[in-house]
């Protein structure tokens, strides 16, 4: 595969409403992930930073670019593993939560499809993946959570979906008994010149008009992730 020059940034912040921070991010290219975590203190902090160090471990180790995939299955069913081993654990010395402990996650990874570098895209709850290209952004993920579900079902619209009093009820995580049932996407470089990685911390808050907004103005990847969680 052709050497490729990636230039990114991240950021994260508590906000205004919750005290403890559950969410978790790696950016060591080329593995890039988000990880929004469930549970409350010591459950979603710990989920979320579960999959940064299984997707940091992969970043370290490598990977075959052109059989990604499997790679990444490997590392989702490691976090679940260790997950449900914490719940467990946490069980056992008697700690009793609303929740128990899981997590979202998006990555995206640099990979190799049809003799170019492309971008292996996974998603796993409502926190999003879009590309940003020629000022447009698109949404390539697409969200596991019950509103979703309505919205694809007709039964309500995507603006009734924004306020709907169910929309943070999602329909797939890690830390889930069910299992890793994640999507994936392969995309392009070409066709995405830019990608974000976000939770719902900023999808439940800016639009996607102002979200392009945003990157338009920043092209800095750097500047861009400050003014996403500063706006």
């Amino acid at each position: 595969m052709r050497q490729v020059e990636l230039h990114h940034g991240a950021a994260t912040d508590v906000g205004r409403v919750r005290e403890v921070n559950e969410d978790s991010f790696l950016a060591v290219p080329p593995v890039f992930v988000v990880a929004d975590g469930m549970g409350g203190h010591e459950g979603g902090d710990v989920a979320s930073a579960i999959v940064a160090e299984e997707f940091g471990r992969l970043a370290e180790q490598g990977y075959d670019p052109m059989h990604a995939l499997d790679a990444v299955r490997t590392t989702l069913a490691g976090c679940q593993r260790r997950i449900l081993e914490y719940a467990d654990e946490q069980g056992r010395r008697g700690v009793e939560r609303r929740r128990s402990a899981g997590t979202t996650v998006v990555a995206a990874l640099l990979v190799e499809a049809d003799d170019e570098p492309a971008w292996l895209l996974a998603n796993l709850g409502d926190s999003r993946i879009y590309r940003f290209t020629d000022g447009a952004l698109d949404q390539v993920s697409t969200d596991h959570s019950l509103v979703q579900e309505l919205v694809d079902a007709g039964r309500i619209t995507p603006q009734e979906a924004a306020t709907h009093p169910e929309r943070n009820v999602i329909t797939r995580a890690l830390g889930d008994a069910v299992g890793v049932d994640a999507d994936y996407f392969v995309v392009p470089l070409a066709d995405a010149e830019r990608v974000l990685l976000c939770s719902d911390g900023v999808t439940g808050m800016l639009d996607d008009a102002a979200i392009a907004a945003v990157l338009v103005e920043a092209a800095d990847p750097r500047d861009a992730a400050d003014r996403l969680v500063e706006a």
